[in-house]
């Protein structure tokens, strides 16, 4: 009976010879140059703001990488044009005003979404989140309609009314919420303590990573807002934002002065980052924003 023939067994691939340490810190060096790469992509505007805003007014446009001779006439001229000191102000009561609030009330809805159980809490939701989804440019007429009527046109209240309620703000306290213990919330009800007193002295504490992080996003996304407070106010000297404007027109763009009005109104943001960067960056890992 002839024997059966074997058939031969596959050649394995040979080993790679490179120890793992280095395969380990060539994927290193590729992944930080990549990352160096987006660095400089993202910081490069922020750089030919500054650089811009330093140069001579004949030089603005020349384009060279390098501003020289320095000049500061573009910092004099938005000095001596503008208010700056009360359009700072301003701007920052807006946006402190909105923050503020719009954290208050995405606390107080995200709470009772998670905390209670009432009839129609989860369509109530839905249709939040689904309003979230309706474009600016639907609403901004009848709020603009509602606060002519208020009398709140070109006055600071009427920038901060309409925008009361983040529905960002609500879904990322809604999933920090959602990750609280519930055995916390029955202690505190069996200890006699209403739901008022058990937010205040047992959530908001064991919350204030996140409270913090989201009143930063929440005080950036106001400070850079335009569009509302051009619509509402209709002042040049009313916010940094409508006041960097007024250096674009048909006559001619001053980019000097926009540039350096521009650089001013990111030196306070710049230094709310640097302070608190850590709980900005809290903010965007926990809430898996990018």
């Amino acid at each position: 009976m002839p024997l059966a023939v074997l058939d031969p067994l596959p050649e394995l691939a040979p080993p790679d010879d490179r120890p793992v340490g280095e395969t380990t810190r060539r994927r290193s060096w590729s992944g930080h140059l990549v990352l160096l790469a987006l660095a400089v992509f993202a910081v490069f505007p922020i750089y030919w703001m500054y650089s811009t805003s330093v140069r001579r007014p004949s030089d603005v446009l020349d384009g060279a990488w390098l501003p020289w001779p320095l000049s500061g006439q573009s910092y004099e001229y938005v000095w001596k044009v503008l208010p700056i000191a009360k359009m700072l102000g301003n701007t920052f009561l807006v946006a402190a005003s909105t923050s503020v609030l719009q954290l208050v009330v995405a606390l107080l809805a995200a709470y009772a979404f998670v905390a209670w159980t009432f009839p129609g809490r989860q369509l109530l939701y839905l249709l939040l989140v689904g309003a979230w989804l309706v474009p600016f440019q639907v609403t901004m007429i009848p709020n603009y309609v509602y606060l002519s009527q208020l009398g709140l046109l070109n006055a600071l209240a009427g920038v901060v009314v309409p925008t009361l309620c983040s529905t960002m703000g609500i879904m990322l306290l809604r999933q920090h919420l959602q990750a609280f213990p519930r055995e916390l919330l029955d202690a505190a009800r069996m200890d006699g303590r209403s739901s008022w007193l058990t937010l205040w002295t047992v959530v908001v504490p064991n919350l204030r990573p996140a409270l913090a992080s989201l009143t930063i996003l929440l005080f950036i996304s106001a400070w850079n807002d335009y569009f509302w407070p051009a619509l509402v106010l209709q002042r040049a000297d009313s916010v940094l934002q409508i006041g960097i404007r007024g250096f674009l027109s048909a006559e001619g763009n001053n980019w000097g002065a926009v540039m350096a009005a521009s650089g001013i109104a990111c030196l306070p943001i710049f230094a709310l980052y640097l302070v608190l960067q850590r709980q900005v960056m809290d903010a965007f890992v926990r809430s898996g924003l990018r």
